[in-house]
């Protein structure tokens, strides 16, 4: 393993977490009236309606993919009785699947954004910037989906897996993370620069999403006070 190799697997997640972390912080603090998604459903709606809820809810399936893929040891799964070979068409098929939704939704929104001019001048090099990440990670991604499934001898939950749970741990294993092929490689860079952009762009409302919402009363009423009585 190369000493670059090493510089990117050990140093290169904790850079990232220290600018996402840094980033959110200092954008809460300095940009809060700038924490959102600059909407633009006034100016068009009927494309929005379709693209938003397939991108929404397509990378919602991607991240459980990768909650599943990255987290949870090989050793568990077999525990409970899914075999590797029942674990990997899983993978292939909900991953591809939830991968092509997204692709497909974003690809709406960009081509809305192109093609409706108030959207289209609204839109910033940041968004520019953003998309175009955004849109290499989700391709980069559902390769690895395909390309995992013809790789003989390549097993990403022996190699990515180790290593980004050994992130959170403080012990990345890089020696793991330099034996996989480099399709898995590049998606893990694509993926680090994307969650290092995610504080300065319209994306950091993914962590203003209205949870609450699901759980309030279908009627929201006040009681009157005893001495307007």
């Amino acid at each position: 393993m190369s000493w670059g190799e090493t510089a990117v697997w050990i140093v290169g997640p904790y850079l990232t977490l220290l600018i996402l972390v840094g980033g959110l912080i200092w954008r809460y603090r300095y940009d809060r009236f700038g924490w959102t998604t600059r909407s633009s459903q006034l100016y068009e709606s009927r494309l929005l309606r379709v693209g938003s809820p397939l991108f929404h809810f397509g990378l919602l399936f991607v991240i459980l993919g990768h909650v599943v893929g990255l987290l949870i040891p090989e050793s568990w799964t077999e525990a409970v009785g899914i075999s590797d070979r029942l674990y990997h068409l899983n993978a292939l098929v909900v991953g591809a699947v939830a991968g092509f939704c997204t692709l497909a939704g974003v690809a709406l929104l960009i081509y809305r954004r192109r093609r409706t001019g108030p959207v289209f001048l609204s839109t910033t090099k940041n968004d520019k910037t953003m998309y175009v990440v955004l849109v290499a990670a989700i391709v980069a991604g559902l390769f690895t989906t395909v390309a995992s499934q013809f790789e003989h001898g390549h097993d990403y939950r022996q190699t990515v897996s180790p290593w980004f749970r050994g992130v959170f741990a403080l012990q990345p294993d890089a020696a793991a993370m330099s034996l996989a092929s480099w399709p898995f490689k590049l998606h893990a860079l694509i993926g680090m620069l994307l969650f290092a952009l995610f504080p300065f762009t319209r994306l950091v409302h993914a962590f203003s999403a209205p949870i609450g919402y699901l759980f309030r009363p279908y009627i929201v009423y006040r009681s009157r006070d005893r001495m307007d009585l």
